[in-house]
């Protein structure tokens, strides 16, 4: 694995990210294409599928209506309402996983959009089968375990108020620094998991390798460059804000239209292709074998992809083009 040295030119944060506006300017604008559009769409809608999905519910605010449905429910035969409870249950799972299942091979396809400029679904859909597949796998076991990790981290708060009725009302102060702990605990596991995924993706692109080699590849650069990962978290986190304001102002404007599946990540389709460009262009900085255009480059993107600061860590890419003609010698 190559590395990079002390005094070679650093890391950069901003450039990547110019470098990331010119191309989705170019990817969904020159030309507009609406096919294109709406199949990109459909990628990155599958790449983020579930991901911070919510909803808002209403629920009863007055007691008689409140006093009906438990008088309904208590109506329900006991074994029914148990069944009914397992079987949405199991329902909810399985919709969990059919979600991770469709988020990892649509990660594939959006960064495919990505990199070959062009909106395709079956073909980066079966290319891509197995790293998809194995990230998938992984994922799922990595979620499980954040599960379990969540139940065995909230046990010093759950244990004593199990043992004393009373002791989360006499300790306060524990009560409420347990709960920020744990929150805490738990924000900075995730973060950590998204950032090693969003490097991830990808490496397994670049290198069709298996997702244990490319979890390690990414904890390794990670390991290795902690003040340039450090400062891309913190203009991530800048760019996410920015992007929930412009959910927001799109939101309103559109009278909740984006918050339609699919359709809102059509409208902001944009905000998607600028974040997941930076993201792997931010990473082609650390050399070839993360620059996933490094067999393959459209010939649209020359102008834009060709200014990489020149490192160790990096060389220019394999781009295909004829050789140069050679001079005849003179007789």
């Amino acid at each position: 694995m190559l590395r990079m040295n002390e005094g070679e030119s650093k890391i950069q944060i901003f450039k990547p990210f110019g470098e990331a506006f010119e191309l989705m300017k170019k990817i969904l604008f020159q030309p507009f294409d609406l096919k294109k559009w709406f199949v990109i769409g459909f990628a990155a809608w599958l790449a983020s599928l579930g991901a911070g999905a919510g909803g808002n519910f209403n629920y009863p605010s007055k007691r008689d209506e409140v006093q009906k449905v438990n008088d309904a429910i208590s109506q329900i035969p006991h074994s029914i309402l148990v069944g009914g409870i397992i079987l949405l249950i199991v329902l909810v799972l399985v919709l969990i996983v059919l979600c991770a299942w469709l988020r990892a091979r649509g990660g594939f396809m959006f960064i495919d959009c990505i990199v070959k400029n062009r909106g395709s679904v079956a073909e980066p859909w079966r290319g891509f089968r197995t790293e998809g597949n194995s990230y998938f796998l992984f994922s799922l076991l990595i979620g499980f375990g954040l599960l379990i990790f969540a139940g065995l981290f909230s046990l010093p708060l759950v244990l004593p108020a199990i043992k004393d009725d009373n002791f989360l009302r006499s300790h306060d102060v524990y009560l409420i620094s347990a709960i920020a702990g744990w929150i805490l605990v738990m924000i900075l596991v995730v973060l950590a998991w998204a950032l090693v995924t969003s490097f991830m993706v990808p490496i397994m692109y670049r290198q069709r390798c298996r997702v244990v080699e490319a979890f390690a590849t990414a904890t390794r650069l990670i390991a290795t460059h902690p003040g340039d990962i450090l400062l891309y978290c913190l203009f991530w986190i800048v760019l996410a804000l920015g992007s929930t304001m412009v959910g927001c102002i799109a939101t309103c404007a559109t009278c909740c239209i984006v918050a339609i599946p699919y359709v809102g990540t059509v409208i902001l389709l944009p905000v998607f292709v600028l974040l997941r460009s930076f993201s792997l262009l931010f990473l082609r900085q650390f050399g070839p074998d993360y620059d996933v255009w490094a067999n393959f480059m459209p010939p649209e993107f020359l102008p834009i992809l060709l200014s990489l600061p020149s490192t160790p860590a990096t060389s220019a890419p394999q781009l295909n083009l004829p050789p140069e003609p050679r001079p005849r010698p003179s007789i």
